[in-house]
């Protein structure tokens, strides 16, 4: 024991980054032969005989996620082997002991990292009921806040790794049938550390075809009852809005309502467009009171760029791309969800909506102009073709016609 923890211990220092950066083709030569002989899966065998309760065992099994942790990050390709080799579904098993440790955060650190760097892996894990694994892990934090900063980190990891499923074909249903939803909803309502980061979850778990499902749970189980609340009130504190900047905040609750315009129909879509109604229109009042803010700011930004635009020679095509990813990064993006709710919700039939938006835009000195400019630019950007962009482009362009 003492020995393989002595090469455990040494294999951590030699794939250190720094170490291999140093000397990087030894070191490649080093991380070949590891690869060679699926290291992954005699670090997995190792993992399996050490006893946590021991200190010096305890700490290598850090060494062993170290040790992949570095070689994913010296050649990402491995991350692969992770899943062939066991190592995934490790992590996934040492992650259903509820109590905290330094090596529970490593291995969700280590988790997040496998799946941010293999899209395979973030299809296996549904495979192998890592979903629900994340979810059981998750749940713990719907009526308690992380008790240490470490168990936070450990918990957005956790997240993070679940965003990044979400994005596999396939994990929607999962998530959906383990319950995911209404988790999502319930930290919603709570209002502990775990909100922000469901959010998010929500936001990549509604979007596009795949969401649908979702959409629709999501108003089965009164998802609106918790979520215009997130859309009233931005938390003023940045540590209750789980890190995010206020402009995040706004941009993932304006996306779930953009997902749930697209995906929904029939009454359920009606119970949507009637929250935009009740209380005197006190919502749409909110909506046009962001529209106004995040149109300034493109205003300033595009004034800017003109100003930029103006003292340069020519303009190339990565000039203004990087243009572009400017007025998105200053809130052009989350501008462009507000005013998807705007054509959608002025669009569906509802006079009183459409009025009050007028009435609004008008006592400060604008119009519905703007909101056409920005929808036709950004139908505009999804190009032409038979697939789902275009047919997103063909929705949009007919709701510009009909916002009169």
């Amino acid at each position: 024991s003492d020995i393989v923890l002595g090469v455990v211990d040494l294999l951590h220092e030699l794939t250190d980054t720094d170490v291999i950066n140093e000397a990087l083709d030894d070191a490649l030569v080093l991380v070949e032969a590891l690869v060679t002989n699926q290291i992954m899966s005699v670090l997995v065998q190792v993992l399996e005989t050490l006893d946590e309760k021991n200190e010096d065992e305890a700490k290598g099994l850090h060494n062993i996620l170290g040790i992949a942790e570095n070689l994913v990050e010296a050649d990402p390709e491995l991350a692969n082997d992770a899943f062939k080799q066991g190592l995934l579904a490790w992590i996934l098993n040492r992650l259903k002991i509820r109590t905290f440790d330094q090596n529970k955060l490593y291995c969700s650190e280590v988790l997040a990292i496998l799946l941010q760097s293999s899209v395979a892996n973030r299809t296996q894990l549904g495979l192998i009921e890592g979903i629900d694994t994340m979810l059981q892990a998750l749940a713990l934090y719907k009526r308690r806040n992380p008790q240490i900063a470490e168990e936070q980190e450990m918990m957005h990891n956790l997240f993070d790794g679940l965003c990044l499923s979400l994005l596999a074909a396939g994990n929607r249903d999962i998530f959906l049938k383990g319950e995911g939803v209404e988790l999502m909803i319930l930290m919603l309502r709570e209002k502990k550390m775990s909100r922000p980061p469901a959010l998010k979850v929500l936001n990549f778990a509604l979007q596009g075809d795949e969401g649908i499902n979702c959409c629709a749970k999501f108003i089965d189980v009164y998802g609106l009852r918790s979520l215009f609340p997130c859309f009233m009130k931005t938390p003023g504190k940045k540590a209750k809005r789980g890190g995010f900047s206020e402009q995040e905040w706004v941009e993932h609750v304006t996306s779930i309502i953009s997902h749930l315009l697209r995906n929904l129909s029939g009454s359920q879509l009606q119970r949507l467009m009637n929250k935009f109604v009740e209380d005197d229109h006190l919502k749409v009042d909110r909506l046009v009171e962001l529209h106004l803010f995040y149109l300034n700011r493109a205003k300033v930004v595009d004034k800017e760029i003109m100003e930029e635009k103006s003292r340069l020679a020519e303009i190339d095509e990565e000039k203004d791309n990087e243009f572009y990813m400017k007025r998105l990064d200053a809130g052009l993006f989350t501008l462009q969800r507000l005013n998807y709710i705007i054509l959608s919700i002025g669009t569906a039939g509802i006079s009183t909506v459409l009025t009050r938006v007028k009435q609004l835009l008008n006592l400060k000195g604008e119009t519905l102009e703007p909101v056409r400019e920005i929808m036709q630019e950004y139908a505009d950007s999804l190009g032409d073709g038979e697939n789902k962009a275009n047919e997103e482009k063909l929705n949009i362009t007919h709701m510009i016609n009909q916002l009169t």
